[in-house]
């Protein structure tokens, strides 16, 4: 059984800590220095030997070239890794804050040495790069080398290309970096009447205590939530504004012919596909309006507000140790293949995850790929409610995703952002099922099948809804210059309203909480590809559901694959065809049933409370 919240102050969890020897041989800042003198020595005669030669390449030259620029791309991966790892675990160090800015100036030198290479390769004729492409021992680069080459239309010259590479460590990333460590130092004071109460408590902290059952706990927490959110709220939004300017100076000097155009680019996908999977979601927002006035009744209110999308629907307060978490998690992936519940045990044995909320340490949860001949780390902020046990089981997810692709090396490891979230949903699908298959107590499945369908919401509908903020706001500031805060909290609320209808009531105080989400800064139109991943993945399950074990030889095929096909190619490896129009339709179907289960065992608690 969860452990009740006095069994909380986990020791386990306290030492849950990453270990981040492995990317520096052990040898902290020192290795640091060492590997980025030992990359610009390399770049520096790579930059001698092959600049200008590209065209002349035969295949055995482009091979060796690729090869030594893999090996570059891998010391700089590894430092880099390190250093922002080492930084988003206590973003109020500055000798965190220091490595990681001379890091990124030093990768950014040699960054800006190699950029010759892309160029060239650019330029090439498509007859000769097709020629070059068809060598033999490209496989660890050619789609990559390929993928490159739609980028012609929107590279600049070599002297362009150079100046905004250098000038972007004061620019964008810089930026990334001031809004990550605000978000960070963000405190929370605890109202009366919930956990913590009358302390102050990290952001995570607060926003989990949206789930309590007790709506004057709601409410005061989101009350407490926009009140800290305040002070900052005006420097926030001006380091938006200038993001949003500075991707819109970008795009003009690039030729890309819309804000999300490049986002779409580096993720494979049309435009007429993104935008039939934003329409697709967007003519069926009637879902989520659908849930949210049944959730009302469930919570005996007439209407939602903002602070009660997340509330629990029954009396229980589940709360799982970080052993019963881990225990849970390694068996579910066990059970569906023992290759992979092996290597989920290796994040927990080998310190791959750093997993306790501490001062100063970012917000939410991740993996990170680091490098191919290193291995993933999983961060979280692990607060022990059911919902963290479904993330651990969602980052491990891409944790397995990133180890078995490997193989594949540094041009290929990663998929784009748009099939990224299929290992991570998958995984949260099977250990949710193991949950539910546990769960006989109708109020207990009742929670279970709320809290799916509320995720299948957030992360459908609310990141559709975040994109569709992302477009007015891109378009806005184009338009009409700097948008003020309110300006700011008006196109929020305007994006939220239109995907929750009457169901739910947006008070004053949940306009500024755009404030902190890390994506509109550090990743302009990622969002969608939570959609994209979660109507994937969704397809994905259902095929295992109804294949079997038979399914999964196809399933660790395609995650093996990492990025060395196109997003089409790699879905026709599990039997899902990305092409077909009507995808998106029939992944909501599958959110339709999902609801139609949970309001089923809805109408079955009202039904047994009347």
């Amino acid at each position: 059984m969860p452990a009740s919240p006095e069994a909380l102050a986990d020791p386990e969890l306290e030492a849950t800590a990453w270990d981040l020897d492995p990317l520096v041989d052990g040898d902290g800042e020192q290795a640091v220095d060492r590997l980025l003198d030992e990359a610009g020595v390399r770049a520096e005669a790579f930059a001698a030997h092959n600049e200008g030669g590209v065209s002349g390449y035969d295949g055995p030259a482009l091979v060796a070239a690729m090869t030594e620029l893999g090996g570059i791309s891998e010391l700089v991966g590894r430092v880099g890794s390190y250093a922002a790892l080492r930084f988003s675990t206590d973003t109020a160090d500055p000798a965190n804050g220091a490595l990681l800015q001379k890091v990124q100036e030093k990768a950014t030198a040699i960054q800006t040495k190699l950029l010759f290479f892309d160029l060239e390769w650019a330029a090439l004729p498509d007859e000769r790069a097709e020629e070059l492409l068809a060598a033999d021992g490209l496989d660890f680069c050619r789609h990559h080398l390929r993928s490159e080459r739609r980028y012609r239309p929107h590279l600049l010259s070599q002297p362009e290309e150079r100046i905004l590479s250098e000038k972007s460590i004061t620019g964008r990333s810089a930026w990334a970096r001031l809004f990550s460590e605000l978000t960070s130092a963000i405190e929370v004071e605890m109202p009366a009447g919930g956990e913590s109460a009358g302390e102050r408590v990290a952001l995570d902290v607060a926003l989990s205590q949206l789930q309590s059952p007790d709506r004057d706990v709601r409410r005061t927490t989101a009350e407490a939530v926009t009140g800290a959110l305040e002070p900052g709220l005006r420097t926030r939004a001006y380091l938006f504004n200038t993001l949003l300017h500075d991707k819109a100076v970008d795009d003009r000097l690039r030729s890309y012919p819309h804000w999300l155009a490049s986002r779409n680019l580096s993720n494979e996908a049309s435009d007429e596909s993104v935008a039939a999977l934003v329409e697709a979601v967007r003519r069926r927002y009637d879902l989520p309006q659908r849930w949210y006035r049944l959730k009302a009744e469930l919570l005996g209110i007439d209407r939602l507000a903002d602070y009660d999308r997340m509330a629990a629907v029954t009396d229980e307060d589940e709360s799982f140790t970080w052993r019963e978490a881990r225990e849970l998690v390694l068996d579910c992936y066990g059970s569906f293949s023992t290759d992979l519940g092996n290597l989920v045990g290796r994040f927990f044995n080998e310190r791959w995850i750093d997993a306790p909320v501490r001062p100063g340490k970012r917000g939410g949860a991740f993996c990170a790929y680091t490098v191919p001949s290193v291995h993933p780390y999983v961060m979280l902020n692990y607060t022990a409610k059911r919902r963290d046990v479904l993330t651990l089981a969602h980052e491990l997810g891409h944790g397995v995703h990133a180890a078995l692709a490997q193989r594949q090396g540094v041009f290929h490891q990663s998929t784009g952002l748009t099939l990224a979230e299929t290992a991570s949903v998958f995984g949260e699908e099977i250990v949710f099922g193991r949950l539910l298959e546990q769960t006989d107590a109708p109020s207990s499945r009742l929670a279970l099948l709320a809290s799916s369908i509320e995720d299948s919401i957030a992360t459908v509908f609310r990141q559709v809804a975040m994109n569709r903020f992302e477009d007015v706001v891109h378009t806005a500031r184009r338009a009409d210059g700097e948008l003020s805060v309110e300006r700011l909290g008006e196109l929020w609320a305007d994006s939220q309203t239109e995907m929750l209808g009457d169901s739910v009531e947006l008070t004053d105080g949940y306009r500024t909480w755009w404030s902190y989400v890390p994506h509109f800064i550090s990743t302009p139109g990622y969002v969608y590809a939570y959609a994209y991943g979660q109507l994937l993945a969704l397809s994905v399950y259902q095929r295992y559901v109804e294949e079997g074990p038979d399914f999964v030889p196809s399933y660790l095929e395609l995650l093996s694959a990492g990025g060395s096909m196109a997003p089409e190619e790699l879905g026709r490896i599990v039997g899902v065809d990305l092409t077909d129009p009507a995808f998106w339709d029939n992944g909501l179907v599958l959110v339709e049933r999902q609801l139609e289960a949970a309001e089923a065992a809805a109408r079955e608690a009202l039904g047994a409370r009347a």
